[in-house]
């Protein structure tokens, strides 16, 4: 019985090591930078981390949009929109799945993915 027990702490520390081992990956935010579409739907990322969001379906333009922070750490892009009324912002959570010169992917943590196209 105390073989098994020894072989069973061992398989479990075994697992927890590659599985805290497994690569994240780490996307280039230099990518991020710029004027980003989905339908009517656009975001405008900035080289300072703020940008503003807006739709147009909404008969929102750029200049009206809502202003956020950013920040994209390895594959988990922030977002931080913040409120005219003042206090906190309001953040939320992304997983990016895919950066490029042309499109950019992301997935919230209920599974909802996103895509959008670069425009500029």
């Amino acid at each position: 019985m105390k073989k098994t027990f020894n072989y069973l702490v061992i398989v479990l520390v075994s697992m927890l090591t590659f599985y805290s081992c497994s690569p994240e990956t780490e996307f280039d935010e230099s990518l991020l930078i710029g004027k980003w579409k989905s339908g009517t739907e656009y975001y405008r990322y900035d080289f300072s981390g703020t940008g503003v969001t807006w739709d147009t379906a909404d008969d929102v333009t750029e200049a009206d949009g809502q202003a956020f922070t950013w920040t994209l750490e390895k594959s988990e892009l922030t977002h931080i929109h913040i409120m005219e009324t003042g206090g906190t912002g309001v953040p939320k959570v992304y997983t990016v799945t895919v950066l490029n010169t042309t499109t950019l992917s992301y997935k919230d943590d209920f599974g909802k993915s996103y895509t959008f196209t670069k425009t500029n």
